[in-house]
């Protein structure tokens, strides 16, 4: 009777495992549909997708009151506000999948001496990525020494353009 009731435990858990499945493909398909758009001066709009990489950006038609650099700071700023707010409804639309995770049961549960490595497995946050411009004191303070002149060294090779 023990080996019945473990059979459909293991089913049970089996199904709620192709349930989570199922949920995660068709959030992540969600996730991928999301675009977001700012507009800053009322001049610059620019929306992102998903990944917060730029797919419009557009103009008002009185741009031209505006000198080159307050567009290039108004459309940096309208993609770094679309960016923020695509993250932050991307995290909305996945949050189910944490919370489901939470309730699967843990492998020690489910094998009798199984140590609990999810105790000992955290992984890291991710370090908060600066939107500050390339060679802002910001970024030259992030940056180990040999990084810092923001040049990029190319050693000769196969695929070097020289070729």
């Amino acid at each position: 009777m023990t080996n019945e009731r473990a059979k459909a435990d293991l089913n049970d858990i089996l199904d709620g495992f192709a349930q989570q499945m199922r949920t995660i493909t068709k959030l992540q398909q969600d996730r991928a549909a999301l675009t977001a758009t700012a507009t800053v001066r009322k001049r610059v709009t620019v929306t992102v997708n998903a990944e917060g990489t730029v797919i419009e950006t557009k103009f008002s038609s009185d741009i031209e009151d505006l000198d080159y650099e307050e567009i290039a700071k108004a459309i940096t700023e309208a993609a770094q506000q679309a960016a923020a707010e695509v993250a932050r409804r991307g995290k909305e639309v996945m949050a189910p999948v944490s919370q489901g995770a939470r309730r699967l049961p843990k492998l020690a549960d489910l094998i009798p001496g199984m140590p609990d490595l999810s105790k000992e497995l955290t992984i890291p946050a991710p370090p908060v990525v600066s939107t500050a411009p390339p060679n802002s004191a910001e970024r030259r303070a992030a940056q180990p020494a040999s990084e810092s002149d923001g040049t990029v060294t190319r050693r000769g090779g196969a695929t070097d353009s020289g070729w």
